[in-house]
């Protein structure tokens, strides 16, 4: 099993997450109440829907990691999963973007950003051991 699947099984099993298909098409994807919160696009990239207030006030911490990748003018953040440490990381992003959007939900009426897997064609696409 891939450090991805790994961590999808485990986020799978938070009572706040089910699986679903992601918008963009390409992979495996879990989303909250109010929408999709993480995409798995290969055995080693996910891209996190963490919003904008969310990055700019942890933007210091997310760089300093050389796993998290952010895209200026993007909501969304790309972690790489290497390690099982990217995991843990990846845990408490997720945790950090689900109660970014429940204090500071997106209104109905604002459409949803993209992920940032249509940025970057040169990333593997791989199965995650499964559909």
């Amino acid at each position: 099993m891939t450090l991805a699947a790994r961590a999808l099984a485990q986020l799978a099993a938070w009572p706040d997450l089910s699986e679903a298909e992601p918008s963009c098409g390409v992979g495996r994807a879990l989303r909250a109440a109010d929408g999709e919160i993480v995409h798995f696009h290969s055995d080693d990239h996910v891209d996190l829907y963490l919003t904008a207030r969310a990055i700019k006030r942890f933007e210091e911490h997310l760089t300093a990691t050389t796993a998290v990748q952010l895209v200026p003018g993007s909501q969304w953040v790309t972690l790489r999963i290497d390690v099982s440490a990217d995991i843990h990381l990846l845990m408490t992003l997720v945790s950090l973007a689900l109660q970014a959007h429940q204090a500071w939900p997106v209104p109905d009426d604002v459409p949803r950003a993209q992920c940032n897997d249509h940025l970057s064609s040169a990333r593997p696409r791989e199965n995650l051991g499964g559909g």
